[in-house]
């Protein structure tokens, strides 16, 4: 069976998060109307939901009660200015609960919770969240329970079952479609990709695309990650030449800083040429 045709690629704006200099000077003085300009100059800029992750960064500490504390007043501050879906972006079920209660699905449709993984404490409470509040939700694909355990998939094939596992088990747990799943493969840095994980990802979109019981989902990635370390003038471009690549296996949604004006590049480009080979 072939992959799919390419579907149209919806992206995410990924700005709320302290790696970025303005989001971490918003939560600095826990700012609204800074949270509010950080999400009103992504829908102007094409994307189509908004990530929100408030947690600590290698630059800065985010106590989890103060982080929880701050949730009821920016979550419907965001909500004035943007009519999309938030994606609450936290490994806890407490984020996502009080997020959740303070989220509209009337102004924004459907919140979405990422993410699921093997790895995550209270697991299923959290896929509980999913079915009481109809939301979406990303799975990650990258790891997989192997005897109980969480382990880390390296290759296509333990994507692939990592993916069937999950959609199983929302069936299963909550009734959930799988046009409301987003799975995530994992992306890491391009240049520091010493065990080939880029090439795994893409393959892993193919399995996916390939197999009948998973039409319907999405695929998603955390495309800034790609070009962490790369010299800033080129970050853009490598990105583009990466959508391009994964949009042909199968990549239908994307997290992006959506200032850089993401898109895929031409078939023909040669950077998507060099970036194959």
């Amino acid at each position: 069976m072939e992959p799919t045709s390419p579907a149209p690629l919806r992206l995410g704006g990924d700005l709320i998060n302290n790696a970025y200099g303005r989001a971490r000077r918003a939560w600095t003085a826990r700012d609204p109307a800074a949270y509010q300009k950080l999400a009103q100059l992504q829908v102007e800029a094409g994307a189509e939901f908004l990530d929100v992750n408030l947690d600590a960064t290698q630059n800065l500490q985010v106590k989890r009660e103060e982080m929880l504390a701050f949730l009821p007043e920016v979550i419907p501050a965001l909500q004035e200015v943007a009519k999309v879906p938030l994606c609450f972006d936290n490994p806890r079920v407490d984020f996502h609960r009080i997020a959740l209660e303070h989220y509209d699905p009337s102004i924004g449709g459907p919140a979405i919770i990422n993410s699921l993984a093997a790895s995550r404490e209270r697991l299923e409470e959290m896929i509980d969240l999913v079915g009481h509040y109809e939301t979406w939700a990303i799975v990650m694909a990258s790891e997989r329970f192997v005897e109980g355990t969480s382990v880390q998939c390296f290759t296509p094939q333990d994507a692939h079952v990592a993916a069937r596992e999950f959609v199983e088990l929302l069936h299963a747990r909550i009734g959930c479609d799988n046009d409301r799943i987003m799975v995530d493969p994992g992306l890491p840095p391009v240049g520091a990709d010493t065990y080939g994980l880029v090439n795994q990802g893409l393959d892993a979109m193919r399995l996916i695309r390939q197999d009948p019981d998973l039409a319907g989902l999405h695929i998603s990635v955390g495309l800034t990650n790609f070009s962490w370390g790369i010299p800033k003038e080129f970050r853009g471009p490598i990105e583009n030449a990466y959508l391009t690549l994964a949009t042909d296996a199968g990549l239908d949604m994307a997290l992006v800083n959506p200032e850089k004006n993401p898109h895929p590049l031409a078939p023909d480009d040669p950077l998507v040429g060099q970036l194959r080979d």
